[in-house]
């Protein structure tokens, strides 16, 4: 199999209809981080259509190894500061999260 991606992460991420135009706004002006992360290859970001509730990223990476390095790299608390302050002033001020997010993964099985 071609190295270039063999391994697809998803997260879908819920947004209460009210926080959806901010987490479009955190992704239009996002750090790029990941992109400095070894093994990435792309991201798409999918808005959903009328009616549905989750956003998906989906990123590209070569390995599932060097996904998992992202996940608990300085470079994906850097990429997603922002999104985590407005979680945790959410809580702070005891409302409902505005966000969450689930992720999977998988394996490039033909392209």
């Amino acid at each position: 199999m071609n190295a270039e991606h063999n391994f697809v992460a998803i997260n879908y991420i819920d947004c209460s209809v009210d926080y959806k135009p901010r987490f479009e706004e955190l992704f239009a002006s996002r750090a790029h981080a990941i992109d400095r992360m070894p093994g990435f290859k792309n991201m798409q970001v999918l808005k959903p259509k009328d009616g549905e509730s989750s956003y998906l990223i989906i990123s590209f990476w070569e390995s599932e190894e060097q996904f998992k390095a992202w996940t608990g790299s300085s470079e994906f608390l850097e990429g997603h500061k922002r999104g985590f302050a407005d979680l945790a002033k959410a809580k702070a001020e005891g409302k409902e999260a505005p966000m969450k997010s689930s992720f999977k993964t998988y394996n490039v099985l033909s392209r």
